[in-house]
């Protein structure tokens, strides 16, 4: 279920924005722009999205996490995570990242 919401994402994007590519982060399906990863899918399979370092928590409903994929390191700087039980966030979210990426 996980992964089908997370394709219908993926395929939304790469058919309406050009430079938006299937893709990897770390084994797992992600979502590019301009060979740039900014959404993707974590083993636990929840929806990951490179929001950046400066993002505003509050600015959102939803509470996401920080993305921390390695059990002795510090979370990925500007990557936040979200479950399946909040899908309904997941394409909003992933709006915000490609806006994100692309003013980067």
């Amino acid at each position: 279920m996980e992964l089908e919401a997370f394709e219908e994402i993926r395929k939304f994007y790469c058919r309406n924005h050009p430079e938006v590519t299937q893709g990897k982060m770390m084994s797992s399906p992600a979502i590019h722009y301009k060979n740039k990863v900014f959404a993707f899918l974590s083993r636990k399979n929840n929806m990951v999205f490179k929001l950046g370092k400066g993002f505003d928590l509050n600015s959102i409903k939803v509470e996401l996490g920080e993305f921390s994929p390695f059990k002795t390191k510090k979370p990925l700087s500007g990557w936040y995570e979200l479950g399946f039980e909040h899908r309904e966030n997941w394409m909003p979210l992933t709006e915000l990242a490609l806006n994100h990426i692309k003013s980067e």
